[in-house]
């Protein structure tokens, strides 16, 4: 199994159909906690990319993932543009001059998505950020892998401890962000990038599994 510029450009269509879907969920989760735009952004930062790939067609997995980077950094503002840009472009460093990346390179693209993030957004565990939905499925993908188990059952696992990343934001307190203004009135939201995460590895486990 591998994935080459066309998966990873069906994987993008995905997401950006999901966030088109829950385009208002996205937003009503954001206006709990955050600036109510999470969902616009994100939907019209996707739409963007999708316009931009159509155009230039990237040949390799590194080229598309540039091309998202950078189109997410230019049009979607708040956090989310920023943090979900520099997880595309670390991806296209980790993917190197490769036509296509096997199981294993993909998740060191993801790990290094993860790296970005990091470094972007300062964010840990238990933040209340897309961290805590996107660190533990990191670490179940390269842990499935590791096991041998093939990649679809690998993103499967992905998307399940996200899942679970995701609802373990509810009870949090935000630590980062504009919802850690709130302090402990944070408590009993669900994160919105947390969110918008699971379903960027929902779309990779519906579209990359071969």
């Amino acid at each position: 199994m591998s994935v080459d510029a066309a998966a990873l450009t069906a994987w993008l269509t995905e997401f950006a159909r999901l966030v088109e879907t829950h385009r208002e969920l996205l937003t009503d989760l954001d206006s709990a906690i955050g600036d109510a735009d999470h969902g616009s952004n994100l939907d019209r930062g996707m739409k963007a990319v999708l316009a931009t790939l159509e155009k230039e067609q990237p040949a390799t997995p590194a080229a598309v993932l540039k091309r998202t980077g950078m189109t997410l950094i230019s049009t979607v503002g708040g956090a989310s543009g920023p943090l979900y840009g520099t997880a595309f472009l670390r991806m296209a460093t980790a993917a190197g001059d490769d036509e296509t990346l096997d199981p294993a390179t993909f998740g060191k693209a993801l790990r290094a998505a993860l790296e970005g993030v990091v470094a972007r957004g300062k964010a840990v565990a238990g933040d209340k950020t897309m961290y805590d939905a996107l660190a533990p499925a990191v670490d179940a993908l390269e842990g499935a892998l590791a096991d041998g188990q093939p990649f679809a059952e690998a993103l499967d696992a992905a998307v399940r401890a996200a899942e679970e990343g995701r609802e373990a934001t509810i009870p949090m307190v935000a630590r980062k962000g504009r919802a850690s203004y709130l302090g402990e009135r944070s408590a009993g939201h669900q994160d919105p990038g947390a969110t918008s995460m699971t379903f960027l590895l929902a779309a990779a486990a519906g579209t990359l599994r071969g």
